[in-house]
């Protein structure tokens, strides 16, 4: 059950801003030791797309808050490292197509000899405050969603194969739900499984567009992951990174087809993939070919030949002479 003792926490020093008054706070919690608290990272926070989540975490009138983004552009990271700063525990979940809504509330499962019920993430949240964030949400059949009409807007969440318990919603339970889509389908063919969700379950969310980083934001995350990028070659940093970030972008624009290109591509590099590369070119430092090599392993070897040659044709590029380096 839950022991949540509400504290407040100036925003600026919380989330690492300057210039914004101690008075200016949001909500969040003592306990700092409970399970389900994130586990806090570095983490380059937006403002405005902080100023949504802080806004609907302090008050959620109503509303779940729905994270739209591109894949890899931080939609649950930025969730996860709020509530690892607040100390507010998280459900998080992966929905896929086949998910039903009793996979959140729960089921009757066997243990030591009986068959019990054993309450799921979205009753766990419900009961004790904490935040239930559902990953790629718009994967689930509309149908299946419509049952978290009522709790979202506050009502109990009544559990008629339990003996019809009613658990009533304790007020610090928020709902969060992430998609590459807003709810209307993948109009742009990107994203397999992606539906068409109910517009009366999609009104009753507030919405968070996130993108991905700009130049600078990117910058400020790869060198908090990896100041030592710079050992890799004889060559400053900055130089490098720059590099990779322009090839990141590159790639966006053709995959997201905003780019001069006629054709798009199916994968694209997200921050995420962005520092599995250099994480690679480290572990593969001294090896041939080491940028190449990395890139392969990171992104081009995931398509077919045709796109792997254009991938590698915008590496190359920007690149130059660095990107084929043969070790002697």
């Amino acid at each position: 059950m839950s022991n949540l003792i509400p504290k407040k926490f100036p925003i600026g020093p919380t989330f690492g801003f300057t210039g914004v008054p101690l008075t200016v706070q949001v909500v969040g919690f003592e306990d700092n030791n409970h399970p389900l608290i994130p586990r806090k990272k570095e983490y380059r926070f937006r403002r405005e797309s902080l100023r949504d989540v802080n806004a609907f975490l302090n008050n959620p009138l109503g509303d779940g808050l729905y994270l739209k983004g591109p894949t890899g552009s931080g939609k649950t990271s930025l969730i996860s490292q709020v509530a690892a700063r607040l100390n507010w525990p998280v459900h998080q979940v992966t929905c896929h197509g086949r998910m039903e809504i009793n996979d959140l509330i729960g089921q009757f499962m066997l243990s030591n000899g009986s068959m019990q019920f054993m309450h799921g993430p979205l009753a766990q949240a419900v009961r004790d405050g904490h935040i239930l964030v559902l990953n790629e949400i718009d994967l689930i059949d509309p149908s299946e969603l419509s049952g978290l009409n009522d709790i979202i807007e506050g009502q109990p969440l009544v559990i008629p194969q339990n003996s019809g318990e009613v658990i009533m919603p304790h007020p610090f339970f928020r709902l969060v739900a992430t998609g590459n889509s807003a709810g209307q389908g993948d109009q742009s063919g990107l994203y397999q499984g992606v539906l068409q969700q109910n517009i009366a379950f999609m009104d009753r969310f507030r919405l968070c567009e996130i993108e991905y980083p700009t130049v600078e934001e990117e910058e400020a995350i790869v060198k908090s992951y990896y100041a030592s990028i710079g050992t890799v070659f004889d060559a400053p940093q900055k130089q490098i990174t720059d590099k990779m970030i322009e090839v990141a972008n590159n790639i966006r624009k053709q995959f997201s087809g905003n780019s001069d290109s006629t054709g798009t591509l199916s994968v694209t590099m997200s921050t995420r993939t962005l520092l599995r590369w250099i994480s690679l070119m480290i572990a593969f430092k001294g090896g041939q070919n080491v940028i190449k090599y990395s890139f392969e392993r990171t992104l081009s070897f995931r398509v077919d030949a045709g796109q792997r040659a254009a991938i590698e044709k915008i590496a190359k590029l920007v690149f130059g002479d660095d990107w084929e380096v043969k070790k002697p």
